[in-house]
């Protein structure tokens, strides 16, 4: 059901990778015009390896309360949050945005975590519990717009309305004859929406988009703004050796809303001030291997989880030991000489 999406992008210059079993652009061989269009116009990213799951029944506000870490119970239809489903220690599994519809609620997990987080909820789904889920990360397509143009591209596009609302709102309008859902939010710390569409019309979707002066854009600089954003992604920087306070995902945590699943852990670490670990951005002058070991003072502070290519040198995220700190502090990684640096996704501060 993609092909006629792959071709138009072919069409547009895209050379393809393989990400979570999934085709998505890797390069258009327009990184010049990319960077540009994110500080003065829009870009366009294919998002259709990321997971799509809708749970519904009439018990899904409650039971996504009680299985992730931010307030749900509360969200009106057209209104959504970010939130991370833990283990019952508190350890990371997926940082996923949640959309509530007028009958259901809309995740959208990280690239090949939809069946993961299915099996993982479906444990805690009995007898009584009027909750079920479906996969529709076949069945449909997400595409993200981000930039400084991005707000002026939803004007164009007749959406006018989701300019300025809070992040995760939404809203289910038709673009030229295509039924989509936007978003606001792009998976970043920059002004941008998100676009759900059915697979059969995400050729034409795309074609509008682009149309409207947005310029495409693949999964490599993706790579580099998630890492110099500081988004933390499965696998790199949440593994079940981390908890979202560590990962600097404050935002998402709602420390009032009552019983759920790990809540005593991030409830013990927030009162008795016991996070152990934080996630940084480092600048570095070359390239170093994830793994690799962070150095102050002829000690090992920390370990690097990923690392890329910017456009001034090198950049990196890496777990800091607390006790290490401040951000100031001398560090090399391989030897080589490092910053540790803020980064606009996450927060380090107790509120």
């Amino acid at each position: 059901m993609t092909q006629a999406l792959r071709e138009l992008q072919s069409a547009n210059g895209a050379t393809f990778t393989t990400v979570a079993d999934h085709t998505v652009p890797d390069r258009f061989g327009n990184e010049a015009e990319v960077w540009q269009a994110i500080e003065t116009g829009v870009v366009l990213h294919d998002r259709s390896h990321w997971g799509r799951i809708r749970v519904s029944g009439d018990d899904r506000l409650r039971f996504l309360h009680n299985q992730t870490t931010n307030s749900m119970q509360t969200l009106q239809p057209g209104q959504g949050c970010d939130t991370v489903f833990v283990t019952s220690t508190a350890r990371t599994i997926d940082l996923v945005s949640a959309y509530t519809l007028e009958d259901a609620v809309l995740l959208l997990t990280s690239p090949g975590y939809n069946q993961k987080l299915i099996q993982w909820m479906d444990r805690f789904i009995f007898f009584a519990d009027k909750v079920e889920l479906e996969d529709l990360t076949e069945r449909t397509i997400t595409f993200s717009i981000m930039g400084a143009g991005s707000d002026a591209l939803l004007e164009k596009v007749g959406a006018g309305s989701l300019v300025g609302q809070p992040c995760n709102n939404h809203l289910l309008l038709n673009i030229n004859g295509i039924e989509t859902r936007i978003a606001v939010g792009c998976g970043l710390a920059l002004s941008g929406h998100t676009f759900f569409v059915e697979a059969d019309r995400a050729a034409d979707l795309w074609k509008q988009l682009i149309a409207s002066g947005a310029v495409p854009m693949g999964e490599q600089i993706w790579e580099q703004l998630r890492i110099q954003q500081g988004r933390p992604l499965p696998d790199r920087e949440l593994t079940e050796a981390v908890n979202p306070l560590e990962a600097g995902l404050w935002y998402t945590i709602s420390l009032n809303k009552g019983c759920y699943i790990g809540q005593e852990t991030i409830a013990r670490l927030h009162t008795y001030r016991g996070v152990k670990q934080q996630l940084w951005g480092i600048k570095l002058n070359q390239f170093a291997e994830p793994g690799s070991s962070i150095v102050a003072n002829g000690q090992a502070i920390g370990k690097l989880t990923s690392c890329t290519q910017s456009q001034n040198g090198y950049f990196g995220l890496a777990y800091i030991r607390t006790k290490a700190l401040p951000s100031e502090l001398a560090i090399t990684v391989n030897e080589q000489q490092g910053e540790l640096v803020n980064v606009p996704f996450l927060t380090h501060e107790y509120p």
